[in-house]
C-alpha cells in the first residue's frame, strides 16, 4: 500500500552556524573519490555539528574565504522525447523537443547576469554568496556557469512502458511523465554524439517533462535529476532539467524547475556517489510528514519552499524576458539554526522572506514516541447502512497493544487488516500472523467483534514493497491454499489484493487488456475465482490498485500503465469493489482530454469516473474498458495528507452531481452516481492521531447520502 523504498535526496552547501551549533570547514583540498570514480568538477568540503552529531558536506567551488572564481564548462544538450514510434504507426508519434528552448536557457539569469541582491551575477552563484555570505568577507568569491555550447537535439524513443503523454484540450499543451532513470541511461549511452568534452557540466534539457525515480510512476513526480553518472568514465557531471511553457503546471513556469536543478547541484555535485545529508526535517507551514534528510522531499525532490502556502517563484525581468527562478531553502533552514549568518540572516533566497523561520526536526526520525492518546471520541454511527462504505486499513504491525482492531471508530464500514506478506524467499505462499501485542485467540475475538457490529473485515495481501508474483501453476496452489488457511483461521469475510509494482507488470507484447498473456495476470486471475468457488458467494473480494495500474490506463498500457485493468476485468463478476490509490501517483489525463494534478477535487473526481463510465485503453478505439457498477467503485486517500473540504466537494459531485466553485472537469453523467460505493483511507491509524477527524467528518456524511437503484443500462463512451 505504501512505498517504503529510499529515495533521492537533494542538498544544500554549508557554512557557520552559531549559538549551540559547530561548524568546522576543512583545510583539505578538493575531494578525491576513488580511482574508478573521477570527476573535473572542483569542489570543497566541511562539515557541521547539529544535536551532537557531525554532517559532512561537500559543495561545488572553491572554499569561500579564499576568494577567487571558478568556472564550470558548460554544454546544453536539447532532447527531444519520441513517443509511440514503436507501434509501427508514424500517425501516432508524438515529439516533445527542447532544442527551441535551448537559446531561451542560455539568454536567462542561470548564465547571463543579473542584478541579486548578493550581486551582479548568475542565479546558482547569487544563492551560493547568500549562503556563505559571512564567510566571503571582502573576498570577491563565485562559482560560475561557462558560455554554454549547444549541441545538436538528442532523440530519445520512450516505449509505452517507460512513460506517457498527456494532453490538454482546453489549453492545447503537452506533459510528458517518464522514467528518469531510463532517460539517463539513454542519455549517457549516447553523450558521443554531442561532441561533450570531458570537463563539461552536461546541462540535458526537455520541455514539459515530469520525471519519476526507482521505474515506478507512484513515486511521482520530479522536475529532473543531477550528480555523477558513476556507470561512465569520466564520470560526467550532469543536470537534467526541464522548460516549461506557461501554463503547463500551477505554480511552474519556464525555467524555474531548471533553476532548482542547478542550486541543487552546485551544493550536492556527488550525488549519486556521496550525497550530502542534513537532520531529518518536518514539512514547513504546518503541513504533515517528513520531507527526508535533504534537501528535497521524499522521492519527488521538492523544496522546502515548494510547499503549496510558501511562495515558490520570484519573477525577474531580463533583456525584456520574464523568468522564473525557484525559492530555495538556505543551509541555515536544514540545521534548524536559531541565528543564520547569511545574507540578510535569511532562510531562503532569492525570496528571502518564503521561509521565516529554521527547520522542525522530525522526531519520528530521530526516537520512537510514546503512544499516542486521542483528545477527541468517534461519533457513534446511528443510521443504518446506506450503500456508502466508509473503507480503512487497519495497520497494527505493532500497535495491537495501544490500538486493538475492536476499538476502531463505529464509522468504519468495512476494515481492512494489513498485511499479509509472502513468506520469507516466496512470491507466492502467504503468512499472516497476530499482531504484536495481542494473542492468536484475542485477535480473533476482534475481529469477530466488529462482524457482529455489521462491519467486515478483510485481510490484504501483499502491501507496498512487498513482491507477489504468481508465475507457475505451483505459485496458484501456494497462493490459495495459504490465502484460505488465513481466511479460515482468523475468520476474515475476504481479502484485499493490494499487488503494487513491480508485483504486476505487463510482459512485452501483452497489449489486450480481456485476453491477457502476461503469467502472473492470468494466473491471479484464476486464483481469485478459485478463492470464491471456494469459500461461495458471500467471499468478499477488493481490489486497491495504484493510478498507473489503472486510470494511466487511458493513455498508455504497456509495464506498470495499466497492468491492473485485467484483472478487474478478469474478476469483475466476483469483485465486491475497487477502490484506486489517489496518492503515490502521477498526474493523469481525464475522459474529456484534459490532465489533472493530484490533490485536487478535479483530479478525483476525473480518476472516478473512468471505471464508472468506461474508457478506451491506450487511445485504442478497439479496446474499450467497460465501467464498473457504481456500487463497485470507491475512491482511496491517505488520511494524514487529506484534505477534508476537497475530499468532501468531489464526493458531493461523484454522488449528488453537485459541482464545485472552480471545477473544471465536468462529470459525462450530470446527475452523479448515486450509488457510488465510498471512500477508502489509508490508513485507520492515521485518522485516530488526527483526532478522528477524517472518521468524524466523512462517516457522517456518507451514512447520510441518498441513494438510488443502479441503472441496468450501461452508458456508452
Amino acid at each position: 500500500m505504501k512505498k517504503r523504498r529510499d529515495g533521492y535526496f537533494h542538498h544544500h552547501p554549508l557554512f557557520h552556524i552559531l549559538l549551540g551549533f559547530s561548524l568546522a570547514f576543512s583545510s583539505r583540498a578538493a575531494q578525491q573519490p576513488p580511482s574508478r570514480f573521477a570527476t573535473s568538477v572542483p569542489t570543497f568540503t566541511g562539515s557541521f555539528t547539529t544535536a551532537g552529531k557531525r554532517y559532512p558536506y561537500t559543495v561545488v567551488g572553491g572554499k569561500p574565504e579564499r576568494g577567487g572564481t571558478t568556472t564550470i564548462p558548460t554544454i546544453i544538450v536539447p532532447i527531444s522525447l519520441v513517443f509511440g514510434a514503436d507501434r509501427g504507426k508514424p500517425e501516432k508519434k508524438l515529439v516533445i523537443n527542447a532544442a527551441s528552448d535551448a537559446r531561451k536557457v542560455a539568454r536567462s539569469p542561470i548564465f547571463r547576469k543579473f542584478a541579486f541582491a548578493t550581486g551582479d551575477t548568475q542565479y546558482g552563484d547569487a544563492v551560493a554568496r547568500a549562503e556563505f555570505y559571512k564567510e566571503i568577507g571582502s573576498n570577491d568569491w563565485h562559482t560560475l556557469l561557462g558560455r554554454p555550447r549547444i549541441a545538436h537535439v538528442l532523440a530519445i524513443h520512450i516505449p509505452p512502458a517507460e512513460g506517457y503523454v498527456l494532453t490538454s484540450r482546453r489549453t492545447g499543451h503537452s506533459l510528458a511523465v517518464v522514467d528518469v532513470e531510463f532517460v539517463k541511461k539513454e542519455l549517457f549511452k549516447r553523450l558521443s554524439e554531442s561532441a561533450v568534452h570531458p570537463n563539461d557540466l552536461v546541462i540535458a534539457l526537455t520541455r514539459n517533462t515530469m520525471f519519476y525515480p526507482l521505474d515506478d510512476a507512484t513515486v511521482c513526480c520530479s522536475w529532473g535529476a543531477h550528480g555523477v553518472d558513476l556507470d561512465s568514465q569520466p564520470a560526467p557531471e550532469f543536470i537534467l532539467g526541464t522548460y516549461l511553457d506557461p501554463g503547463i503546471v500551477s505554480r511552474y513556469s519556464d525555467i524555474q524547475t531548471l533553476t532548482e536543478q542547478i542550486a541543487e547541484w552546485m551544493n550536492d555535485p556527488l550525488q549519486g556517489y556521496r550525497s550530502n545529508t542534513f537532520p531529518a526535517w518536518r514539512m514547513p507551514a504546518g503541513e504533515f510528514g517528513c520531507g527526508g534528510r535533504g534537501e528535497g522531499t521524499f522521492y519527488r525532490f521538492a523544496e522546502p519552499t515548494d510547499n503549496a502556502s510558501l511562495p515558490n517563484a520570484t519573477p525577474v525581468t531580463l533583456g525584456g524576458t520574464v523568468y522564473h527562478l525557484e525559492n530555495v531553502a538556505l543551509l541555515p533552514w536544514f540545521a534548524e539554526d536559531p541565528h543564520p549568518r547569511t545574507f540578510q540572516d535569511a532562510y531562503s533566497f532569492p525570496d528571502t522572506h518564503a521561509l521565516a523561520s529554521p527547520a522542525r526536526p522530525c522526531l519520528r526520525f530521530r526516537r520512537r514516541s510514546a503512544p499516542f492518546v486521542p483528545t477527541a471520541s468517534p461519533i457513534a454511527e446511528t443510521h443504518p447502512p446506506n450503500g456508502h462504505e466508509l473503507i480503512g486499513y487497519w495497520a497494527g504491525y505493532a500497535s495491537a497493544r495501544a490500538f486493538p482492531l475492536r476499538d476502531v471508530s463505529p464509522q468504519w464500514d468495512v476494515v481492512i487488516v494489513a498485511f499479509a506478506p509472502p513468506a520469507k524467499g516466496s512470491k507466492s505462499l502467504m503468512v499472516f500472523r497476530a499482531p504484536v501485542g495481542e494473542t492468536e485467540a484475542q485477535f480473533k475475538s476482534d475481529i469477530a467483534y466488529l462482524q457482529g457490529k455489521g462491519k467486515k473485515v478483510l485481510i490484504s495481501l501483499g502491501g507496498g514493497g512487498q513482491v507477489v508474483t504468481l508465475n507457475t501453476s505451483e505459485d496458484v496452489r501456494n497462493f490459495v491454499d495459504s490465502v484460505s488457511a488465513i481466511v479460515h483461521k482468523y475468520g476474515f469475510n475476504g481479502v484485499d489484493l493490494d499487488f503494487e509494482t513491480p508485483s504486476l507488470m505487463l510482459d512485452p507484447g501483452d497489449t489486450d487488456f480481456r485476453n491477457p498473456t502476461t503469467p502472473s495476470v492470468v494466473n491471479l486471475i484464476a486464483a481469485m475465482w478459485q478463492l470464491r468457488r471456494h469459500f461461495g458467494p458471500s467471499f468478499m473480494i477488493a481490489e486497491v490498485p495504484e493510478g498507473p495500474q489503472v486510470p494511466a490506463g487511458l493513455v498508455a498500457y504497456g509495464g506498470q500503465f495499466g497492468s491492473f485493468l485485467p484483472v478487474i476485468y478478469g474478476t469483475r463478476d466476483i469483485l465486491s469493489f475497487v477502490d484506486v490509490q489517489n496518492y503515490n501517483t502521477p498526474p493523469l489525463e481525464g475522459l474529456d482530454g484534459n490532465y489533472y494534478m493530484p490533490g485536487t477535487a478535479d483530479y478525483y473526481v476525473s480518476m472516478s469516473e473512468m471505471l464508472l463510465h468506461g474508457f478506451y485503453v491506450g487511445g485504442d478505439p478497439n479496446s474499450y474498458f467497460p465501467p464498473l457498477p457504481p456500487e463497485k467503485v470507491a475512491i482511496g486517500f491517505l488520511a494524514e495528507q487529506s484534505s477534508t473540504p476537497t475530499i468532501l466537494s468531489a464526493l458531493r459531485y461523484l454522488i449528488q452531481g453537485k459541482p464545485y466553485p472552480g471545477s473544471e472537469y465536468k462529470l459525462r453523467r450530470a446527475g452523479g452516481y448515486p450509488d457510488f460505493n465510498g471512500v477508502m483511507f489509508w490508513n485507520i491509524q492515521g485518522d485516530r492521531r488526527a483526532n478522528y477527524h477524517l472518521s468524524n467528518t466523512i462517516g457522517p456524511h456518507l451514512h447520510t447520502l441518498p441513494t438510488s437503484e443502479a441503472e441496468a443500462k450501461t452508458p456508452s463512451p
